[in-house]
């Protein structure tokens, strides 16, 4: 797999992505916005990074983590929980934060609101059956293998 991946600015002051340290996994992904944004308690919001990529193939795809800094002391997270950036997509990387804390916080422009990790995805074929094989858990759910 070729490990280049290309970014293009959508938006004049966007900021490219980059990896903090040699060892980060994630690059840190900007918020693109002219004036400042104040989420309050339990809102949501869609924010801008004024960037579109092309990743190298269909092997790999781009997954938008939370900061675990603004989640961990804000409450600041993804409303979707992980997002995903398919490798067949050009338009505009945009992050949906949500406040889970009780008190606002407000995003400024520039400010680094999420990570986004390059990672491989395995595709299959897809094949209908009628019955599955068994195993040891089954159809066993949410705290079938230990404690509830």
């Amino acid at each position: 797999m070729e490990n280049q991946i290309k970014i293009m600015k959508i938006k004049e002051n966007a900021k490219i992505p980059v990896c903090a340290t040699k060892g980060s996994a994630g690059m840190d992904l900007y918020a693109c916005i002219s004036e400042p944004i104040t989420l309050e308690a339990g809102e949501s919001v869609l924010v801008p990074t004024g960037i579109a990529i092309a990743l190298p193939n269909e092997d790999c795809a781009a997954f938008v983590f939370a900061r675990s800094g603004l989640a961990i002391n804000h409450g600041i997270g993804l409303s979707n929980g992980v997002g995903v950036v398919d490798s067949d997509y050009r338009g505009e990387i945009c992050v949906g934060l949500c406040n889970l804390s009780s008190e606002p916080y407000t995003i400024m422009p520039d400010d680094r609101i999420a990570q986004m990790v390059i990672m491989p995805v395995l595709n299959f074929l897809i094949s209908e059956v009628d019955s599955l094989d068994d195993t040891q858990r089954s159809s066993g759910g949410f705290g079938s293998t230990g404690k509830r």
